[in-house]
């Protein structure tokens, strides 16, 4: 009887952490606030409105106010049903129509992925000269003064962040290269750079501006994104997160989590010890403080690896990063943007041309994951 008891007594505390763990304690409402979509660079479109809308109409159907886009080059990302303007700079990208109307769209966060114009992205790996800081801390100057005073009021948060930065500072895509010591130094300089500017605007035009309401308050934040976690956790390695990150004061790191959320999902103690180990190292940040690790990418390509591993890949994913209390976590993606043959033409219309990395697929059928975020979401009745 003794065991049978504690037999029952087991099973109801593991029950109950199963709960605590588990989106449930979470209300919808705060959820479409953490839970977000990337909408880039989809090889097929299901209907006549502009792309980068199209995407984003999708992401709020779906129930998220929180959306990743690609603010780089978004003729390059976003050309179905569009014709772009020439822009010079970021502020111009703003400016545009299209970034406008997403801009006036109900979602509450905008993730941009960003670099300033006129360069390589990663010219930073052969140092930076103090000109060169100097343009970078101006150009993000510049575009958080445009997102404070055009959006004062609006209660809408901007993270600006740039695109995986192990590959980037390393140059490619070989995992087995570790990035140089001036690519590091250099790399420490620009990030510093961009949180500078963004700092400076804040300063004079205000996180919050004049809003008495404090859910009115506008605010802007940059961001670096580590995506090579595991190797400098488990071997040492030099990588960003830890050989870049601690000479940093950012607001926020993402990370691009496919090392651990999707190589090793089926323990997710390994996503988790990533999320301490990326904390460790990241300086803790005013509005943030030790909490200021988000996820920016993870996913499962349902044509590489078929709907029960995703059954168990993305829930795990979601549970652990909630958990583990990120601001953020952005899923990838609306629409698949990786083609099976690089010379198919686009726009694709058979489910088979692309790997899977979607929430709806060219045939405009939903997927599992749709349904799964949908139900946590569980979004009340809109127009978009």
């Amino acid at each position: 009887m003794k065991k049978h008891i504690a037999a029952i007594l087991l099973a109801v505390i593991c029950a109950g952490l199963a709960l605590a763990q588990s989106p449930t304690k979470h209300t919808p409402e705060k959820l479409r606030s953490i839970i977000g979509v990337t909408h880039v660079n989809g090889r097929y479109h299901l209907t006549g409105k502009d792309f980068l809308s199209e995407g984003a109409d999708q992401v709020l159907a779906l129930g998220s106010r929180v959306i990743k886009v690609w603010f780089h080059k978004p003729w390059d990302s976003y050309s179905f049903n569009s014709k772009w303007p020439k822009c010079k700079n970021m502020v111009e990208i703003a400016q545009t129509p299209y970034f406008r109307k997403l801009f006036d769209k109900p979602f509450e966060t905008y993730i941009l992925m960003c670099f300033s114009m006129g360069q390589y992205e990663g010219y930073f790996r052969n140092g930076m000269t103090p000109l060169q800081k100097a343009k970078e801390y101006r150009r993000f100057y510049d575009l958080t003064k445009h997102l404070l005073t055009t959006y004062k009021g609006t209660g809408k948060t901007f993270v600006l962040q740039h695109w995986e930065g192990d590959w980037l500072i390393r140059g490619g895509f070989d995992s087995k290269a570790d990035p140089t010591p001036t690519a590091i130094s250099g790399m420490i300089a620009w990030l510093n750079a961009r949180q500078a500017g963004v700092n400076q605007a804040k300063r004079e035009f205000g996180q919050n501006g004049s809003a008495s309401d404090g859910r009115a308050h506008v605010r802007v934040y940059h961001a670096a994104e580590v995506n090579r976690v595991v190797a400098s956790m488990e071997q040492n390695r030099p990588g960003l997160v830890n050989a870049v990150l601690p000479h940093t004061k950012l607001d926020l790191v993402s990370y691009s989590a496919w090392d651990s959320a999707t190589a090793k999902y089926q323990d997710p103690n390994v996503f988790r010890r990533a999320l301490d180990f990326i904390a460790e190292n990241m300086p803790d940040s005013p509005d943030f403080g030790d909490k200021n690790v988000y996820i920016g990418e993870f996913g499962m390509p349902e044509n590489d690896f078929g709907v029960e591993k995703i059954q168990k890949a993305i829930p795990n994913a979601v549970d652990t990063a909630l958990d583990w209390g990120c601001p953020y976590i952005v899923y990838w993606q609306i629409y698949c943007n990786e083609l099976k043959d690089k010379k198919s033409p686009t726009p694709v219309h058979n489910n088979a041309d692309v790997r899977g990395f979607w929430l709806i697929r060219p045939d405009g059928s939903k997927t599992w994951t749709w349904d799964y975020f949908h139900r946590l979401l569980d979004p009340p009745d809109h127009h978009t």
